[in-house]
Protein backbone atom coordinates (compact mmCIF):
# COMPACT_ATOMS: atom_id res chain seq x y z
CA UNK A 1 0.00 0.00 0.00
CA UNK A 2 1.46 3.33 -1.45
CA UNK A 3 0.70 6.42 0.72
CA UNK A 4 1.60 10.16 0.83
CA UNK A 5 1.72 11.96 3.64
CA UNK A 6 2.18 15.99 3.99
CA UNK A 7 3.89 16.60 6.97
CA UNK A 8 4.39 20.76 6.91
CA UNK A 9 2.78 20.76 10.25
CA UNK A 10 6.02 19.49 11.86
CA UNK A 11 7.37 22.19 12.97
CA UNK A 12 9.73 22.80 16.41
CA UNK A 13 8.70 23.10 19.05
CA UNK A 14 5.28 20.69 18.32
CA UNK A 15 1.63 21.42 18.96
CA UNK A 16 -1.13 19.40 18.71
CA UNK A 17 -1.33 19.03 14.87
CA UNK A 18 2.16 18.63 14.26
CA UNK A 19 2.67 16.53 16.95
CA UNK A 20 0.09 14.13 15.48
CA UNK A 21 1.50 14.45 12.41
CA UNK A 22 4.93 13.70 13.40
CA UNK A 23 3.56 10.31 15.52
CA UNK A 24 1.85 9.04 12.36
CA UNK A 25 4.54 9.68 10.01
CA UNK A 26 6.93 7.84 12.94
CA UNK A 27 4.16 4.98 13.58
CA UNK A 28 2.94 4.19 10.21
CA UNK A 29 5.68 2.16 9.08
CA UNK A 30 6.32 0.10 12.51
CA UNK A 31 2.74 -1.12 12.92
CA UNK A 32 1.44 -1.43 9.21
CA UNK A 33 3.24 -4.46 7.11
CA UNK A 34 4.18 -3.83 3.70
CA UNK A 35 3.52 -0.27 3.92
CA UNK A 36 5.54 2.19 0.90
CA UNK A 37 5.16 5.74 3.13
CA UNK A 38 6.45 8.61 1.29
CA UNK A 39 6.68 12.02 3.48
CA UNK A 40 6.05 15.14 1.39
CA UNK A 41 6.93 18.79 2.73
CA UNK A 42 5.66 22.10 0.59
CA UNK A 43 5.41 20.58 -2.23
CA UNK A 44 8.45 17.76 -2.48
CA UNK A 45 9.30 14.69 -1.31
CA UNK A 46 11.43 14.27 1.42
CA UNK A 47 13.57 11.70 2.67
CA UNK A 48 12.65 11.75 6.32
CA UNK A 49 10.95 13.68 9.39
CA UNK A 50 13.03 17.42 10.63
CA UNK A 51 14.38 16.28 14.23
CA UNK A 52 14.28 18.97 17.10
CA UNK A 53 18.25 19.43 16.98
CA UNK A 54 18.29 20.43 13.28
CA UNK A 55 15.13 22.66 13.95
CA UNK A 56 16.46 24.40 16.99
CA UNK A 57 18.09 28.06 16.69
CA UNK A 58 19.11 30.51 19.11
CA UNK A 59 16.17 31.84 22.02
CA UNK A 60 16.75 35.34 19.98
CA UNK A 61 16.72 34.06 16.46
CA UNK A 62 13.63 31.65 17.14
CA UNK A 63 11.38 34.27 18.89
CA UNK A 64 12.08 36.67 16.11
CA UNK A 65 11.16 33.65 13.73
CA UNK A 66 8.05 32.84 15.95
CA UNK A 67 6.85 36.32 15.87
CA UNK A 68 7.65 37.06 11.90
CA UNK A 69 5.31 33.43 11.19
CA UNK A 70 2.89 34.74 13.82
CA UNK A 71 2.30 37.96 11.71
CA UNK A 72 2.13 36.21 8.41
CA UNK A 73 -0.07 33.49 9.70
CA UNK A 74 -2.51 36.45 11.01
CA UNK A 75 -2.76 37.64 7.16
CA UNK A 76 -5.74 35.93 5.54
CA UNK A 77 -4.45 37.53 2.47
CA UNK A 78 -1.12 35.79 2.80
CA UNK A 79 -2.34 32.86 4.40
CA UNK A 80 -4.77 32.32 1.35
CA UNK A 81 -2.34 33.14 -1.34
CA UNK A 82 0.59 30.94 -0.31
CA UNK A 83 -2.59 27.86 0.02
CA UNK A 84 -3.25 28.45 -3.47
CA UNK A 85 0.62 28.30 -4.41
CA UNK A 86 1.24 24.93 -2.70
CA UNK A 87 -2.01 23.09 -3.46
CA UNK A 88 -1.10 24.04 -7.28
CA UNK A 89 2.68 22.94 -6.81
CA UNK A 90 1.17 20.03 -4.77
CA UNK A 91 -0.88 19.16 -7.54
CA UNK A 92 1.66 19.05 -10.07
CA UNK A 93 4.09 17.42 -7.72
CA UNK A 94 1.84 14.74 -7.32
CA UNK A 95 1.25 13.83 -10.92
CA UNK A 96 2.40 9.91 -11.56
CA UNK A 97 1.44 8.92 -7.89
CA UNK A 98 -2.24 8.22 -8.51
CA UNK A 99 -1.73 4.51 -7.36
CA UNK A 100 -0.81 6.09 -4.02
CA UNK A 101 -3.62 7.29 -1.08
CA UNK A 102 -2.59 11.03 -0.65
CA UNK A 103 -3.00 12.37 3.53
CA UNK A 104 -3.81 15.97 4.64
CA UNK A 105 -3.01 15.81 7.98
CA UNK A 106 -4.15 19.40 8.98
CA UNK A 107 -7.04 20.23 7.11
CA UNK A 108 -5.68 20.93 3.87
CA UNK A 109 -6.09 18.69 0.27
CA UNK A 110 -4.91 19.66 -3.11
CA UNK A 111 -6.08 18.29 -6.09
CA UNK A 112 -5.34 15.17 -7.32
CA UNK A 113 -6.22 12.33 -9.59
CA UNK A 114 -5.88 9.66 -6.72
CA UNK A 115 -7.63 8.79 -3.82
CA UNK A 116 -7.06 11.17 -0.70
CA UNK A 117 -7.91 11.78 2.99
CA UNK A 118 -7.62 14.73 4.88
CA UNK A 119 -7.87 14.91 8.66
CA UNK A 120 -10.59 17.39 10.25
CA UNK A 121 -9.46 18.32 14.00
CA UNK A 122 -12.48 20.44 14.55
CA UNK A 123 -15.15 23.12 12.72
CA UNK A 124 -14.53 25.81 15.05
CA UNK A 125 -13.62 28.24 11.70
CA UNK A 126 -17.68 27.00 11.21
CA UNK A 127 -19.03 27.13 14.34
CA UNK A 128 -16.91 29.62 16.57
CA UNK A 129 -15.66 31.80 13.59
CA UNK A 130 -15.85 34.64 16.04
CA UNK A 131 -13.35 33.16 17.94
CA UNK A 132 -10.51 33.59 15.04
CA UNK A 133 -8.50 36.43 14.10
CA UNK A 134 -9.61 38.56 11.51
CA UNK A 135 -10.76 36.90 7.76
CA UNK A 136 -8.74 33.62 8.85
CA UNK A 137 -12.29 31.70 9.59
CA UNK A 138 -13.22 32.88 6.32
CA UNK A 139 -10.07 31.37 4.45
CA UNK A 140 -10.24 28.19 6.67
CA UNK A 141 -13.94 27.76 5.47
CA UNK A 142 -13.18 27.64 2.24
CA UNK A 143 -10.43 25.42 2.09
CA UNK A 144 -11.91 22.88 4.59
CA UNK A 145 -15.10 22.62 2.07
CA UNK A 146 -12.75 22.02 -0.31
CA UNK A 147 -10.87 19.57 1.23
CA UNK A 148 -13.94 17.35 1.98
CA UNK A 149 -15.16 17.32 -1.46
CA UNK A 150 -12.05 16.18 -3.06
CA UNK A 151 -11.64 13.50 0.20
CA UNK A 152 -12.54 9.81 -0.21
CA UNK A 153 -12.61 9.73 3.77
CA UNK A 154 -12.41 12.56 6.40
CA UNK A 155 -10.59 11.32 9.41
CA UNK A 156 -11.50 12.99 13.22
CA UNK A 157 -9.67 13.24 16.68
CA UNK A 158 -13.08 12.07 18.36
CA UNK A 159 -16.88 10.89 17.97
CA UNK A 160 -18.36 14.45 18.58
CA UNK A 161 -16.13 15.89 16.10
CA UNK A 162 -16.86 13.10 13.67
CA UNK A 163 -20.80 13.37 14.17
CA UNK A 164 -20.17 16.79 13.86
CA UNK A 165 -18.73 16.40 10.52
CA UNK A 166 -20.92 14.13 9.47
CA UNK A 167 -24.04 16.23 9.92
CA UNK A 168 -22.43 19.75 8.77
CA UNK A 169 -21.30 18.48 5.34
CA UNK A 170 -24.15 15.84 5.09
CA UNK A 171 -21.42 13.21 4.67
CA UNK A 172 -22.32 9.55 4.91
CA UNK A 173 -21.25 7.64 8.48
CA UNK A 174 -18.74 5.67 6.63
CA UNK A 175 -17.01 8.13 4.77
CA UNK A 176 -15.94 9.75 8.37
CA UNK A 177 -14.20 7.98 11.21
CA UNK A 178 -12.81 9.15 14.52
CA UNK A 179 -9.46 8.24 15.21
CA UNK A 180 -8.60 9.70 18.60
CA UNK A 181 -5.00 11.01 19.64
CA UNK A 182 -2.58 10.51 22.81
CA UNK A 183 -0.21 11.96 24.49
CA UNK A 184 3.30 12.20 24.15
CA UNK A 185 5.24 9.75 26.34
CA UNK A 186 7.20 12.51 27.70
CA UNK A 187 3.98 13.03 29.76
CA UNK A 188 4.21 10.75 32.99
CA UNK A 189 4.73 11.10 36.41
CA UNK A 190 7.72 12.71 37.53
CA UNK A 191 10.12 11.76 40.74
CA UNK A 192 10.58 14.77 43.26
CA UNK A 193 14.13 15.25 41.63
CA UNK A 194 13.15 14.96 38.18
CA UNK A 195 10.80 18.11 39.29
CA UNK A 196 13.13 19.80 41.69
CA UNK A 197 15.79 20.22 39.02
CA UNK A 198 13.76 21.99 37.06
CA UNK A 199 10.82 23.82 38.19
CA UNK A 200 12.36 25.76 40.35
CA UNK A 201 14.34 27.69 37.67
CA UNK A 202 10.62 28.28 36.35
CA UNK A 203 9.81 30.10 39.89
CA UNK A 204 7.41 27.01 40.42
CA UNK A 205 7.36 24.85 43.58
CA UNK A 206 6.53 20.99 42.75
CA UNK A 207 2.73 20.43 43.84
CA UNK A 208 2.49 24.01 44.57
CA UNK A 209 0.42 25.39 42.21
CA UNK A 210 -2.89 24.78 39.68
CA UNK A 211 -2.07 25.08 35.54
CA UNK A 212 -3.67 25.79 32.74
CA UNK A 213 -1.66 25.19 29.43
CA UNK A 214 -3.20 26.28 25.84
CA UNK A 215 -3.05 29.29 23.50
CA UNK A 216 -4.34 32.41 24.70
CA UNK A 217 -7.46 33.23 22.96
CA UNK A 218 -11.21 33.46 23.48
CA UNK A 219 -12.25 29.76 23.07
CA UNK A 220 -10.19 28.70 25.55
CA UNK A 221 -12.66 30.74 28.21
CA UNK A 222 -9.80 31.60 30.56
CA UNK A 223 -12.03 34.88 31.57
CA UNK A 224 -14.60 32.06 33.35
CA UNK A 225 -11.28 30.33 34.80
CA UNK A 226 -10.32 33.56 36.38
CA UNK A 227 -13.46 34.55 37.65
CA UNK A 228 -13.76 31.26 39.45
CA UNK A 229 -9.85 31.17 40.61
CA UNK A 230 -10.29 34.38 42.07
CA UNK A 231 -13.57 33.38 44.30
CA UNK A 232 -11.28 31.33 45.86
CA UNK A 233 -9.92 32.02 49.65
CA UNK A 234 -7.04 34.56 49.60
CA UNK A 235 -5.56 32.16 51.39
CA UNK A 236 -5.55 29.29 49.26
CA UNK A 237 -5.11 31.25 45.58
CA UNK A 238 -1.68 32.83 47.86
CA UNK A 239 -0.70 29.51 48.79
CA UNK A 240 -1.84 27.65 45.09
CA UNK A 241 -1.35 30.19 42.62
CA UNK A 242 -2.64 29.65 38.94
CA UNK A 243 -0.14 29.16 36.45
CA UNK A 244 -0.95 30.01 32.55
CA UNK A 245 1.59 28.92 30.15
CA UNK A 246 0.88 29.03 25.79
CA UNK A 247 1.29 31.57 23.10
CA UNK A 248 -0.42 34.89 23.80
CA UNK A 249 -2.75 33.83 20.68
CA UNK A 250 -5.44 36.47 19.59
CA UNK A 251 -7.90 38.93 20.85
CA UNK A 252 -6.71 38.34 24.37
CA UNK A 253 -5.03 42.02 24.97
CA UNK A 254 -7.90 42.74 27.76
CA UNK A 255 -7.49 38.96 29.13
CA UNK A 256 -3.53 39.51 29.02
CA UNK A 257 -4.57 42.66 31.16
CA UNK A 258 -6.44 40.95 33.38
CA UNK A 259 -3.87 38.42 33.89
CA UNK A 260 -1.21 40.58 34.74
CA UNK A 261 -3.54 42.52 37.53
CA UNK A 262 -3.93 39.11 38.83
CA UNK A 263 -0.34 38.76 39.00
CA UNK A 264 0.53 42.14 40.48
CA UNK A 265 -1.94 40.29 43.42
CA UNK A 266 0.47 37.06 43.81
CA UNK A 267 -2.34 34.48 42.57
CA UNK A 268 -1.30 34.38 38.77
CA UNK A 269 1.64 33.24 36.89
CA UNK A 270 1.80 33.69 33.11
CA UNK A 271 4.72 31.59 31.82
CA UNK A 272 4.25 32.82 28.04
CA UNK A 273 6.13 30.18 26.15
CA UNK A 274 7.40 26.75 27.89
CA UNK A 275 9.73 25.09 25.86
CA UNK A 276 9.32 21.35 25.36
CA UNK A 277 11.78 20.20 27.16
CA UNK A 278 10.68 21.81 30.58
CA UNK A 279 6.74 21.53 29.35
CA UNK A 280 6.31 17.79 30.64
CA UNK A 281 7.83 19.28 33.98
CA UNK A 282 5.73 22.28 34.24
CA UNK A 283 2.34 19.23 33.80
CA UNK A 284 4.00 16.74 36.21
CA UNK A 285 4.74 18.92 38.81
CA UNK A 286 1.02 20.86 38.72
CA UNK A 287 -1.14 20.16 42.09
CA UNK A 288 -4.16 20.23 39.03
CA UNK A 289 -4.91 20.63 35.85
CA UNK A 290 -7.72 23.20 34.74
CA UNK A 291 -9.41 23.48 31.35
CA UNK A 292 -12.36 25.20 31.20
CA UNK A 293 -12.53 25.15 27.35
CA UNK A 294 -16.02 26.05 25.63
CA UNK A 295 -14.77 23.99 22.03
CA UNK A 296 -12.03 21.02 21.46
CA UNK A 297 -11.76 18.73 18.61
CA UNK A 298 -10.28 16.90 20.71
CA UNK A 299 -8.54 18.32 24.05
CA UNK A 300 -5.12 17.14 23.85
CA UNK A 301 -3.65 18.76 27.27
CA UNK A 302 -6.40 16.98 29.58
CA UNK A 303 -4.64 13.86 28.44
CA UNK A 304 -1.41 14.98 28.58
CA UNK A 305 -2.28 15.77 32.35
CA UNK A 306 -3.63 12.28 33.31
CA UNK A 307 -0.62 10.45 31.68
CA UNK A 308 1.44 13.00 33.83
CA UNK A 309 -0.67 12.11 37.46
CA UNK A 310 -2.14 15.32 37.36
CA UNK A 311 -5.76 15.62 38.66
CA UNK A 312 -8.31 17.57 36.11
CA UNK A 313 -11.33 19.55 36.58
CA UNK A 314 -12.39 20.67 32.91
CA UNK A 315 -15.74 21.41 31.23
CA UNK A 316 -18.34 18.95 29.68
CA UNK A 317 -18.45 20.81 26.07
CA UNK A 318 -17.40 19.06 22.58
CA UNK A 319 -15.35 16.59 22.97
CA UNK A 320 -13.85 16.68 26.49
CA UNK A 321 -16.25 13.95 28.16
CA UNK A 322 -14.26 11.57 25.64
CA UNK A 323 -11.16 12.57 26.48
CA UNK A 324 -11.65 12.88 30.13
CA UNK A 325 -13.55 9.80 30.77
CA UNK A 326 -14.81 9.30 34.21
CA UNK A 327 -11.57 10.44 36.03
CA UNK A 328 -12.14 14.63 35.88
CA UNK A 329 -14.51 16.79 37.33
CA UNK A 330 -16.93 18.43 34.82
CA UNK A 331 -18.88 21.66 34.44
CA UNK A 332 -20.78 23.18 31.88
CA UNK A 333 -18.29 26.08 30.17
CA UNK A 334 -19.72 29.24 32.06
CA UNK A 335 -20.33 27.72 34.97
CA UNK A 336 -18.44 29.95 37.75
CA UNK A 337 -19.39 28.49 40.74
CA UNK A 338 -19.43 25.39 39.94
CA UNK A 339 -16.22 25.63 38.73
CA UNK A 340 -15.34 27.34 41.89
CA UNK A 341 -16.31 24.78 44.15
CA UNK A 342 -14.30 22.17 41.91
CA UNK A 343 -11.28 24.02 41.74
CA UNK A 344 -11.26 23.71 45.66
CA UNK A 345 -12.26 20.57 45.81
CA UNK A 346 -9.08 19.66 43.46
CA UNK A 347 -6.67 21.17 45.41
CA UNK A 348 -8.03 20.24 48.51
CA UNK A 349 -10.07 16.90 48.76
CA UNK A 350 -6.55 14.61 49.15
CA UNK A 351 -9.37 11.49 48.82
CA UNK A 352 -10.64 12.57 45.65
CA UNK A 353 -7.43 13.82 44.16
CA UNK A 354 -5.53 10.07 44.75
CA UNK A 355 -8.46 8.54 43.46
CA UNK A 356 -8.15 11.30 40.25
CA UNK A 357 -4.29 10.51 39.66
CA UNK A 358 -5.23 6.53 39.47
CA UNK A 359 -8.11 6.96 37.26
CA UNK A 360 -6.35 9.45 34.80
CA UNK A 361 -3.40 7.29 34.53
CA UNK A 362 -5.16 4.30 33.66
CA UNK A 363 -7.83 7.21 31.73
CA UNK A 364 -4.87 8.33 29.28
CA UNK A 365 -3.26 4.52 29.04
CA UNK A 366 -6.62 3.97 27.02
CA UNK A 367 -4.94 5.89 23.95
CA UNK A 368 -1.95 5.40 22.27
CA UNK A 369 0.04 6.39 18.96
CA UNK A 370 0.36 2.92 17.76
CA UNK A 371 -3.28 2.35 17.64
CA UNK A 372 -3.82 5.74 16.34
CA UNK A 373 -1.58 4.42 13.40
CA UNK A 374 -3.28 1.25 13.21
CA UNK A 375 -7.10 2.74 12.85
CA UNK A 376 -5.64 5.23 10.37
CA UNK A 377 -4.31 2.06 8.47
CA UNK A 378 -6.92 0.97 8.42
CA UNK A 379 -8.91 4.16 7.04
CA UNK A 380 -6.67 3.96 3.65
CA UNK A 381 -7.49 0.21 3.58
CA UNK A 382 -10.98 0.78 3.03
CA UNK A 383 -10.43 3.90 0.95
CA UNK A 384 -7.57 1.52 -1.34
CA UNK A 385 -10.44 -1.06 -1.77
CA UNK A 386 -13.45 1.65 -2.74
Amino acid sequence: MKVILTIDAVRFPLTGIGRYTYELARRLPDEVSKLDLQLMAGHRFVASLPSEEASSNPARGKSLSMRLRQCLQNSPAVVSGHRAWLSQRQSHRLRGHEDAIFHGPQFYLPRFDGKSVVTIHDLSVFSWAHCHPGGRARMMQREIIRSVSRAAMVLTDSEYTRQEVAAFFSLPPERVRAIPLASAACFRPHTQAELTAVLPRLGLDPGGYCLYSGTIEPRKNLGVLLDAYQRLPASLRQALPLVLCGYQGWQSADLHARIQRAAGEGWVRYLGYVSSQDLPHVFAGARLFAFPSVYEGFGLPVLEAMASGVPVVCSNSSSLPEVAGDAAMTCAPQDVDTLTDLLRRGLEDEAWRSEAERKGVAQAARFSWAQCARQTAAAYRAVRSE
